[in-house]
């Protein structure tokens, strides 16, 4: 007859169990990135799926599952996957943007406003949430607003060739012709393919 099992003893046996449990999410996890960036989606999927059954915590693996199902073209599955993301770990701000971008591109915009603006109170440094939340007020139809997040963006990331075309195309909205037309050349001098059709709408107001 086995001897009842003492409370030390069963503590250190569910410690030993959760660590090998922890360690095999880890590796799964480990072997799905390796996968994902090789392209094997489906094969990516799977082990992070695994991940997610061995381990609790697996918030990161919610996010490379709603990258690939982004690469799949299924917007639903991408906010499903993200939302479980920040269930999880409500201060993970890349999880937020990912929501915004997918309500963005589902033009869900209120939702997409309230997720960006929470990923870029957690961190201030994502530029595509600064980004995506510009285009997010363009959508909403808020072009003063659009104009200020433009403008934090490039104060954040001068470099960033796609913020300067957004809020030159904000300016333009407004009227503000030679704004519209300074962001516009700071765009392509960075390397940014502006829209011709665009830069067709603003030739008329360049001073000669």
């Amino acid at each position: 007859m086995k001897e009842p099992q003492g409370s030390e003893e069963f503590i250190a046996e569910q410690k030993k169990i959760l660590k090998e449990e922890t360690e095999c999410a880890s590796s799964q996890y480990n072997e799905g990135v390796s996968l994902m960036e090789q392209g094997r989606l489906d094969e990516a999927t799977t082990l992070f799926q695994g991940a997610i059954a061995e381990g609790g915590r697996m918030f990161e693996a919610w996010v490379n599952l709603g990258y690939i199902y982004f690469k799949k073209g299924d917007l639903e599955k991408v906010v499903e996957a993200n939302q479980k993301a920040v269930e999880i770990e409500p201060r993970y701000a890349r999880g937020y943007a990912n929501l915004g971008f997918a309500y963005l591109q589902m033009a869900r915009t209120e939702e997409a406003i309230e997720a960006l603006e929470r990923a870029i109170e957690l961190n201030p440094e994502i530029v595509q949430a600064w980004n995506n939340l510009a285009n997010a007020y363009l959508q909403e139809g808020d072009v003063d607003k659009a104009i200020e997040t433009g403008k934090k963006l490039v104060a954040l990331a001068s470099s960033f060739g796609l913020g300067h075309n957004n809020l030159a195309f904000a300016y333009y909205s407004k009227d503000e012709h030679d704004k519209a037309i300074e962001h516009v050349d700071k765009a392509m001098e960075l390397g940014f393919e502006v829209h011709p059709e665009f830069l067709k709408k603003l030739e008329p107001y360049r001073k000669s």
